[in-house]
């Protein structure tokens, strides 16, 4: 027999877990969906104590989640977590790894000791406000979301009307305590199977988890070990009450030791040859940037148009070789250069979700380094962006300079994903389009995106038709993201070409 705990996030009660617990049962398995704070928190016969206000803090939850386990007959006991519940499930999985057979992570990061719960709150301005002791309610509290601001937490992609009335209904006062206590672990947590469900609705789903391993990231690489399992859900946030079918479904699987393990890295994809054969030329690097000369600047000297290429990430500082010696960048580098214009890459600091705005710094520096080379035309140019770099795009897209003539991207990212906690940043090419005015944009589709980030080139497109933007689309039949080293297939090669010839167009015309 196998029993499931399900532990729901900030501001819920077990109610939120009531279709997938009654889904399990029928399956023959036991469920207690748990209520940590407000009216039912005593459902466990003994209540929660310890301190805090009005519900406790994160070791009371934990020590009410140990006497529930205490007190299950089953032969195999599942913790599950979702959002906050991740943070009371793991400690109290570390104080009871004996009788834990598997911890499942609903849609929510992974907590480490020595943190608070806070760390993996999506939105960031609401996370800063909180670690500087803001937005309580006097009562050491966290007012419950009004219903515009429940998409803080995360996607409601899927949920159906009724369930999000008794959301925003039921929803209850989160203690601050329970965010912002560091959670403290013995380590004995991290011997334990683990399995993430992923909705892809609201972040990355498993595909994108291997390329971001790919890239060398050490926690993310942990990933690959074969006791990790993945599942994956296309809906938001709230699979609980958007897909209970499905996620109790991916649990039951879960239990039974199922799910997608990542592929440990061999060849990296993205280290791979390029797929276009351009020729050699003259490189030179100044700080972070590089410049691919054409060959006959010499015998034909003069100011040239130049293509800036800004790559995606975020890519782990530690990270060897960096972005500007990855195959894929230095074939643009040097294809744009072998058709005359000077290719320019860069390596910017984008190695966490959070770094965007100094990205957007490194980037206006690169370009103003480029502008003021005496072999550049600094009133043609061009950006080209890449996958999750594509949200750097905005800045330009917002108020373009009259010296930009096309701002190109290639199976980008063009709206934050929600658990990327940037919804109301200045990163967001989807809202930014409407000033791009007549400013050409070049947009290489891929046929087979990953879905989290295809909807966001399906929004920005919808918002470019609009406003009427001057939109070229190249599409690549077949096309997987990051193509260029891993399809070196006829149409994948036409693509690239095509779309550096529409870029250097707007930069000859």
């Amino acid at each position: 027999m196998t029993a499931f705990i399900l532990v729901p996030g900030a501001h819920t009660g077990g109610w939120v877990w009531e279709e997938v617990a009654d889904r399990l049962r029928r399956a023959g398995a036991q469920a207690y969906p748990v209520t940590l704070v407000g009216e039912g928190a005593d459902g466990d016969g003994e209540g929660v104590n310890g301190g805090g206000a009005d519900g406790g803090d994160l070791e009371s939850h934990v020590a009410r989640l140990v006497r529930l386990i205490d007190r299950v007959e089953a032969d195999d006991v599942v913790l599950v977590g979702h959002c906050y519940g991740i943070h009371p499930v793991f400690a109290a999985a570390d104080r009871r790894r004996e009788r834990i057979s598997r911890i499942v992570h609903v849609d929510v990061g992974m907590p480490r000791d020595g943190r608070p719960a806070l760390d993996l709150v999506p939105d960031q301005g609401l996370r800063e406000r909180l670690a500087a002791g803001g937005d309580g309610d006097g009562a050491g509290r966290l007012a419950a979301p009004s219903r515009d601001a429940w998409h803080r937490w995360g996607s409601l992609d899927g949920v159906p009307a009724g369930a999000l009335d008794r959301l925003v209904r039921e929803a209850v006062p989160q203690p601050l305590d329970t965010l912002t206590q560091p959670m403290r672990l013995s380590g004995a947590v991290g011997e334990l199977p683990t399995t993430g469900v992923l909705c892809t609705g609201n972040g990355p789903g498993i595909e994108t988890l291997e390329a971001l391993a790919a890239l060398g990231d050490p926690a993310l690489q942990a990933l690959t070990d074969p006791r990790i399992g993945f599942f994956e859900l296309a809906t938001g946030h709230w699979p609980m009450l958007s897909a209970p079918d499905d996620l109790a479904d991916a649990l039951l699987k879960a239990a039974a030791g199922g799910g997608h393990r990542l592929t440990p890295a061999g060849e990296p994809p993205h280290l791979r040859p390029f797929l276009l054969d351009p020729p050699e030329v003259r490189r030179e690097r100044s700080g972070r940037v590089d410049l691919y000369l054409p060959d006959d600047l010499d015998e034909r000297p003069g100011r040239r148009p130049a293509v800036v290429l800004v790559h995606g990430g975020p890519v782990p500082e530690g990270a060897r070789p960096t972005p500007r010696d990855w195959p894929a960048f230095t074939g643009y580098g040097r294809y744009v250069a072998g058709l005359g214009a000077v290719g320019v890459t860069v390596d910017h600091r984008l190695h966490d979700l959070t770094d965007y705005p100094r990205a957007a710094q490194d980037v206006a520096a690169a370009v103003d380094l480029v502008r003021a080379d005496p072999r550049v035309d600094p009133d043609r140019v061009a950006l080209w962006f890449f996958s999750a770099g594509g949200l750097l795009s905005a800045d330009w897209l917002s108020a373009p300079p009259a010296w930009l003539r096309c701002v190109a991207a290639t199976y980008p990212v063009l709206a934050p994903l929600p658990s990327w906690g940037l919804g109301g940043s200045r990163f967001h090419p989807a809202r930014a389009v409407t000033g791009a005015g007549r400013l050409p944009l070049v947009l290489t589709r891929v046929e087979r995106e990953r879905p989290e980030i295809a909807r966001t080139v399906t929004e920005f497109l919808a918002a470019a038709e609009k406003c009427g933007a001057d939109v070229e689309v190249v599409d690549v039949p077949d096309g997987t993201h990051g193509f260029e080293t891993t399809d070196h297939s006829e149409p994948a090669r036409r693509a690239v070409d095509r779309a550096v010839r529409a870029v250097l167009s707007h930069l000859t015309a």
